[in-house]
């Protein structure tokens, strides 16, 4: 990696403030032409907000943006983009109705100017996916696209515009770590060629891997900054949290009687994303079942499924030992399933309610928290404080507006509107996507605690490691094909890559003949 003489960025003295919350307190940092600077921090620490002043879609209350020497007007996206500024966002800012090209190419040109050429156009996307192992066609739908497919989108367009500072907000959250090594190999000869990227991950060996510099925020302030040749990833994680994170103990877990069960069940395609195929599954008490698998490969279909929001084409549900009929998301809550959805932002809660409202989403009939037809907003209100205290929800109150939140915390709140409900069956969908050390330890030691008290837990990860630490059993999932149950140790990261690829599938196929 090349580090220039001379800053291509600087922050100085950058100070935002929402209400009484200050997110940002003189704030300040340079990166180089060539450099890779990773910024870390706790969820809610003050980083994405940073990140939003630097590109123009905050105005900072002080200080001052520099880019290649030249002051930015703040608050100015065009002006950030003019100047050679890209972001990656970690939550998705793509038209669901428009095609992958239309995306990438939107606001390029003016809507006075002529026409854009859309043969270059495609041909420049289909190079810049080739080129950065980021699969995905230009003419599909965003709205028909899994989260990976989507997470994909958004950094072509950001390469699209041929940027000289690029910021990656969680990048590969929803990247397998093979599509993460790609990812890092092409932008490795950006930076050669005098790219300069902030980094923001809360996977500290990729931090390691891409960056030459970190910077700490802690509560809106600069604690520290360090260069990755001099520092490891325990003590970064030390520096980030002001003590050592130590994850939770994992224990083997003690499987009871069969809670949930597909039988032989499959489901439609939906766009690009195939459906189930004759998949068998079954969900044992105290014991977590990983499931393993590409994004895309049919991981939404099955925790549709199972959450109620879709019925299977054949095949049957089998709850307690008793087929189901009539499934919907409401028999789903009704019958003790709880779900952790994939995305927290669009399935998980409601940008405009507040916490209070986003605790009870799923429970607000019936008791405790409505009576006759009327909520008993003192009921809900005490059960939002309380999932507030115990899950360490960092906000000014449970009539905080839920948008306002980091995503961790967000991801607090649902992990405590699911687990105070004393499910039977827990959906974890992507559980840590986007997390901090310290959040991804908790909610991982909340799960095994869950489990241990006789829950049945579906962990759906595109993380391996996360698969590997806490699953009592693995699946594989591939092309809506589901693999044999593998006992925790049984299959290696290598050979659990295979069935990935489908390839497992193909031999289990050829042994039966």
């Amino acid at each position: 990696m090349n580090q220039g003489s001379a800053d291509a960025l600087r922050l100085n003295d950058i100070t935002k403030r929402f209400g009484e919350l200050t997110a940002n307190d003189a704030v300040s940092f340079s990166v180089g032409k060539g450099e890779v600077v990773a910024l870390l921090g706790e969820n809610g620490a003050g980083k994405t907000t940073l990140m939003n002043i630097l590109f123009g879609q905050y105005t900072p209350d002080g200080g001052s943006v520099e880019v290649f020497g030249q002051t930015l007007p703040p608050g100015n996206s065009r002006a950030a983009l003019d100047a050679g500024v890209g972001m990656v966002h970690q939550h998705f800012t793509l038209a669901d109705n428009m095609t992958v090209q239309e995306n990438i190419t939107l606001g390029v040109r003016s809507l006075f100017s002529l026409g854009l050429d859309r043969a270059a156009a495609r041909a420049r996307i289909v190079d810049l996916s080739e080129r950065f192992h980021l699969a995905v066609s230009p003419d599909a739908r965003v709205g028909s696209l899994t989260v990976g497919e989507r997470q994909r989108v958004e950094i072509l367009k950001a390469l699209y515009r041929d940027v000289r500072i690029l910021i990656l907000d969680e990048p590969t959250a929803v990247l397998t770590p093979q599509e993460a090594d790609d990812l890092f190999a092409t932008l490795r000869q950006a930076i050669a060629n005098g790219l300069s990227v902030i980094f923001i991950s809360h996977k500290l060996h990729e931090v390691m891997a891409i960056a030459d510099r970190v910077v700490v925020l802690r509560h809106g302030e600069v604690v520290g900054g360090v260069r990755t040749a001099d520092t490891d990833t325990h003590a970064l994680a030390a520096m980030m949290m002001g003590a050592q994170a130590e994850p939770p103990e994992i224990a083997p877990g003690t499987p009871g009687r069969a809670l949930f069960e597909l039988r032989e069940v499959s489901t439609p395609n939906i766009g690009s994303a195939p459906g189930l195929k004759s998949v068998d599954l079954t969900l044992m008490a105290g014991q977590i079942c990983g499931l393993a698998g590409v994004s895309g490969n049919g991981q939404a279909a099955l925790a549709d499924l199972v959450g109620g929001m879709r019925a299977p084409e054949q095949g049957e549900i089998v709850l307690n030992g008793k087929e189901l009929h009539g499934w919907s998301p409401r028999n789903a809550v009704r019958s003790g399933i709880a779900r952790i959805p994939e995305d927290r932002h669009k399935t998980g809660t409601i940008a405009d309610f507040d916490l209070t409202e986003n605790a009870i989403l799923e429970r607000y009939k019936g008791a405790p928290f409505s009576r006759h037809g009327w909520l008993d907003w003192r009921k809900s209100r005490a059960f939002a404080d309380e999932i507030i205290t115990k899950f360490d929800v960092r906000c000014p109150g449970a009539d905080t507006r839920i948008r306002l939140l980091s995503g961790g915390n967000m991801q607090k709140l649902i992990l405590g509107r699911v687990l105070e409900a004393g499910p039977q069956i827990i959906l974890a969908n992507q559980p840590v996507r986007g997390l901090d050390i310290g959040a991804v330890n908790y909610v991982h030691s909340q799960l095994l605690d869950a489990r241990d008290r006789g829950a049945a837990v579906l962990l759906i990860s595109e993380d391996l490691d996360e698969i590997m630490a806490l699953s009592d059993v693995i699946h594989v999932i591939a092309d809506g094909r589901l693999s044999p149950a593998f006992d925790r140790g049984e299959k290696t990261p290598a050979e659990l890559g295979i069935w990935m690829a489908g390839q497992g599938f193909e031999t289990q196929v050829q042994h039966a003949t």
